[in-house]
């Protein structure tokens, strides 16, 4: 999902990974992801279980969150259909999210 690239990109941002990949399944009418996983293929100094609670302390990837995040109620379809959407700093899911590392961790 366009979510998941985005905590992928907050997590290279933050210089947290260096190279990251975060999968998220859902289920129709469930309200919460089924798994979300994050692989750094050894480019951090996180282990992948440490990664997966940073991302679950900085990140709501529920469907309805992200509708309210991404602002995706709002049409924009001429926008995005011009020159593509990816990397157009002008939309919601381009812009990186400031990462809180746990105390904990």
């Amino acid at each position: 999902s366009t979510q998941s690239t985005g905590v992928a990109k907050s997590l290279v941002k933050a210089g947290i990974c260096k190279r990251v990949l975060v999968q998220v399944s859902y289920a129709i009418g469930i309200a919460r992801p089924l798994s979300v996983s994050v692989f750094a293929y050894g480019s951090c100094k996180y282990t992948e279980s440490q990664l997966l609670r940073i991302v679950n302390a900085n990140f709501d990837l529920s469907p309805g969150n992200i509708v309210k995040e991404l602002d995706l109620r709002k049409p924009i379809y001429r926008k995005t259909a011009k020159y593509g959407h990816f990397g157009c700093p002008d939309f919601s899911w381009e812009k990186v999210k400031q990462i809180v590392i746990p105390e904990d961790l």
